[in-house]
């Protein structure tokens, strides 16, 4: 079981994720819609892991990702990704992620990507 910090800008999104972790016996320990809130929810709950969406306003999850690392370089960061953002994903796989999922996915892939990151 990890406390892991779900990052996205769709409440719908958020909500699926959640569903997921919690059925894969995880703890959610904070919600954040921008990449400004995970920063700030990652500071106040120390998780586990952080699956972050790339698209976000106000501070998009590469960045975010990127400050969380320079403040936490152990933090483990799972980024999610649409379709057609292959580039976004290599950039956040070079710049320090553990996994990526890619929109739409299923519980167990979401799952597995967390047990991979959480390694």
């Amino acid at each position: 079981m990890a406390r892991i910090l779900v990052a996205d800008d769709a409440m719908f999104m958020r909500e699926t994720i959640k569903k997921a972790l919690l059925a894969g016996k995880h703890e959610v320990v904070g919600e954040a819609d921008n990449g400004r809130t995970a920063v700030q929810q990652f500071k106040r709950t120390n998780p586990d892991l952080v699956l972050m969406d790339i698209t976000m306003p106000q501070q998009d999850g590469l960045s975010a990702m990127t400050e969380i690392l320079q403040g936490s370089p152990e933090a483990r960061i799972v980024i999610c990704s649409a379709l057609g953002q292959e580039e976004k994903v290599m950039e956040a796989m070079a710049a320090g992620a553990r996994d990526y999922v890619t929109k739409p996915f299923n519980a167990d892939q979401l799952l597995a990507a967390v047990a991979r990151a959480l390694e």
